[in-house]
C-alpha cells in the first residue's frame, strides 16, 4: 500500500541529485509482482524523457526519482493508488496493480541551467585567452553524463579546429571556450538546450541529452594577429642590423604553442641559411628576421595566416601558431666589400703592401659568431703568399692590400668574396660564412716584379760557381733555390719560362753563359751583401 524505494547502486561522486521540477532521462523494466514484464525502454531503444513533479509522471514515479543520482539504479515499487489504480490500462495493466520498476538515471538537467566550467589543470604562464572571434585548435572527448563516450577528436587524430563565439559551435561550446589558456585543461558541461535540444544531431547524439566536453585547448590566434617578438638575448655591440635583401645564417628549434617541437636546425647540425624579405621563408619569419645583430637570440611568435595557413606542411598540422627560437649566427648583403680595421699601425708606415709583394704574416680566423676555424699561431708557423696571384681568396687579397710591415687589422671578408656558398669542408664546416680574420703583418720578403723573386747571399752564389760559370744547369740551380725556401716564383706561370726569362735577364753578354758576376740585379751590381732576382 505504500511506495517503497530500494536503491540499488549509488556512485561515489554525486554533484547533483533530481529535484521536482528537473528533465530527466533514464532507463527502466517495467515488471509485475510475479515477474511478468509488462515495458521496458530498452526494448525501444531509447530513454524515457520527462519532467519531474510536474505531472507527466504516475504519482510513485514521481516520487522515487527524487534524490537520485546520474548512473544510480533504484527498485521502486508503487501500489497502485500511486500508479493506475482501480482502472488500470486496458490491455497492459489490470486493475488495482501493483507496478514494479528497475530504474537507471542517464541524464539530468533544468531549464534554468547555464554550461559549467571545471578547469582541472592551468599553466603558469598564461599570456593569452580565448576571445570572441578567436580561431582555436583543441582535443576533446565527448560523453553523456553517465560517462558513454560519443565522440572523441583523440580518436581521429586531429585536433577540432573553429572560430569561437561566431556561431560555429553550439552555443555552450562558444561559452565554454571563453577565456581558456593554450595548455588549460577544463571540463565543459552543457545542457541540451544549449546544446542539439530535443532532436540531437541525428546520429550519436539523442534529444535532450546533455554533453559533457573533456578539452585541451593546443593552439589560440585571431585573423587579427601579426608577429610577436620577444628580444631574448641581444648583444652589446650590435654594429649593423639585418635589412631587405641580407642573407642570414640561423640556426632555430620550432615549436606549436603547445609545446611540441616540429623541427630544429641543431638536429641536422647546419645552420638555415636564407635572403631575407626576398620570399624564401613564410612571411611571419621574412619580417620576424628583420633587424637582428649577429649573435642575437629572439622568439617569433607567427599566427598561421603568416605561416603555413589552413593547410600546414609536414609536422606542422593546418592552422597552426607557430614559435620559432631562432640564434642569428652571421648575416650579410650580396653588395658587401671587405671591411677593414686598422687595429695599429707603426710609426715608420712608408712601404706599403702592393700586388705582387712576396709577405708574411699571422692570421686568426673566425666566425662572426666567435667560432675559431683556423691558426697560424697554433700551427707555429706564418701563412706567405705573394699577393694578388690567387693563392688567397679575393677578399683577403683585398684585405692585405697598402699594409705596413708590423700592422695588424681585422679583416671580414662576406662570402661572395670568400669561399662563396659551398664553403671548403673543414675547418670552414658550413657554408656561407662571413670571415673574421686578426691580422699581423709580419714581414715583406721581396717583390714579384718578373715572376720571381730571390734573396740570394754572395757565399752561397760563389760556393756554386765553378771558373766563373754557375755550376750545374740553370734551372736546376733555380729548382735547388726554390727547394731550400731561398727563392720564390709567383703561382700560375709556367717553371720553363720563368728560367728562360731568368736566364736571358742575367746573361748580360749574351755568350749563352751566367758567370757569378752577372747573378745579380742591374740596378744592384754595386751591392756585395745580397741580390734579389
Amino acid at each position: 500500500t505504500e511506495l517503497g524505494v530500494e536503491r540499488r547502486f549509488v556512485p561515489e561522486s554525486c554533484p547533483r541529485a533530481v529535484r521536482p521540477g528537473d528533465f530527466v532521462r533514464y532507463h527502466y523494466l517495467g515488471a509485475f509482482p510475479d515477474g511478468t514484464r509488462f515495458d521496458s525502454s530498452y526494448d525501444r531503444g531509447s530513454t524515457f524523457n520527462v519532467f519531474v513533479g510536474k505531472g507527466q509522471l504516475i504519482a510513485g514515479m514521481d516520487k522515487a526519482l527524487v534524490g537520485m543520482c546520474v548512473n544510480e539504479r533504484r527498485f521502486v515499487k508503487i501500489p497502485p493508488k500511486l500508479a493506475y489504480g482501480s482502472e488500470g490500462v486496458p490491455g497492459v495493466i489490470p486493475p488495482n496493480a501493483v507496478l514494479h520498476f528497475d530504474v537507471l538515471l542517464i541524464d539530468l538537467w533544468n531549464s534554468e541551467d547555464e554550461v559549467q566550467v571545471q578547469t582541472y589543470f592551468k599553466p603558469e604562464k598564461c599570456p593569452r585567452t580565448v576571445q570572441v572571434s578567436d580561431f582555436v585548435r583543441y582535443h576533446y572527448n565527448g560523453t553523456f553524463l553517465d560517462g558513454t563516450l560519443f565522440d572523441s577528436s583523440h580518436n581521429r587524430m586531429r585536433t577540432y579546429d573553429t572560430y569561437v563565439g561566431i556561431g560555429w559551435l553550439i552555443p555552450g561550446m562558444d561559452q565554454g571556450l571563453l577565456g581558456m589558456c593554450v595548455g588549460e585543461k577544463r571540463i565543459i558541461t552543457i545542457p541540451p538546450f544549449l546544446a542539439y535540444g530535443e532532436d540531437g544531431d541525428g546520429k550519436e547524439i539523442p534529444g535532450q541529452a546533455s554533453l559533457v566536453f573533456d578539452v585541451v585547448l593546443l593552439d589560440l590566434h585571431n585573423p587579427k594577429d601579426g608577429i610577436v617578438i620577444e628580444n631574448q638575448v641581444v648583444p652589446e655591440s650590435c654594429e649593423r642590423r639585418s635589412q631587405t635583401g641580407d642573407f642570414l645564417r640561423y640556426h632555430y628549434n620550432g615549436t606549436l604553442l603547445d609545446g611540441t617541437l616540429f623541427d630544429s636546425s641543431y638536429s641536422r647540425n647546419h645552420t638555415y641559411d636564407t635572403y631575407v624579405g626576398k620570399g624564401y621563408v613564410i612571411a611571419g619569419m621574412d619580417e620576424g628576421l628583420l633587424g637582428v645583430c649577429t649573435g642575437e637570440k629572439r622568439r617569433i611568435i607567427i599566427p598561421p595566416h603568416l605561416g603555413y595557413g589552413e593547410e600546414g606542411r609536414g609536422k606542422i598540422p593546418g592552422s597552426a601558431v607557430l614559435i620559432f627560437d631562432i640564434h642569428v649566427v652571421d648575416f650579410h648583403n650580396p653588395s658587401d666589400s671587405v671591411g677593414i680595421t686598422v687595429n695599429y699601425k707603426p710609426s715608420n708606415c712608408t712601404v706599403l703592401s702592393k700586388k705582387g709583394d712576396y709577405l708574411k704574416y699571422h692570421y686568426n680566423a673566425s666566425l662572426l659568431d666567435g667560432t675559431l676555424l683556423d691558426s697560424t699561431h697554433s700551427l707555429g708557423k706564418t701563412y706567405n703568399i705573394v699577393l694578388g696571384s690567387g693563392q688567397v681568396v679575393v677578399g683577403m687579397d683585398m684585405g692585405l692590400q697598402d699594409m705596413c710591415v708590423g700592422e695588424r687589422r681585422t679583416v671580414v671578408i662576406p662570402p661572395h668574396l670568400g669561399y662563396g656558398e659551398d664553403g671548403v669542408g673543414f675547418p670552414l664546416r658550413f657554408n656561407s660564412e662571413v670571415l673574421f680574420f686578426l691580422i699581423l703583418y709580419l714581414s715583406l720578403l721581396c717583390h714579384l716584379s718578373l715572376s720571381f723573386c730571390f734573396v740570394i747571399p754572395l757565399w752561397s752564389r760563389a760556393a756554386c760557381s765553378t771558373q766563373g760559370a754557375v755550376c750545374g744547369p740553370f734551372s736546376e740551380y733555380i729548382q735547388a733555390q726554390v727547394d731550400s725556401g731561398k727563392g720564390k716564383l709567383a703561382p700560375g706561370f709556367d717553371f720553363e719560362k720563368i728560367v728562360k726569362n731568368m736566364f736571358t735577364n742575367q746573361d748580360r753578354d749574351g755568350n749563352g753563359k751566367v758567370t757569378a758576376e752577372e747573378f745579380k740585379l742591374k740596378d744592384q751590381e754595386a751591392k756585395e751583401e745580397h741580390d734579389e732576382l
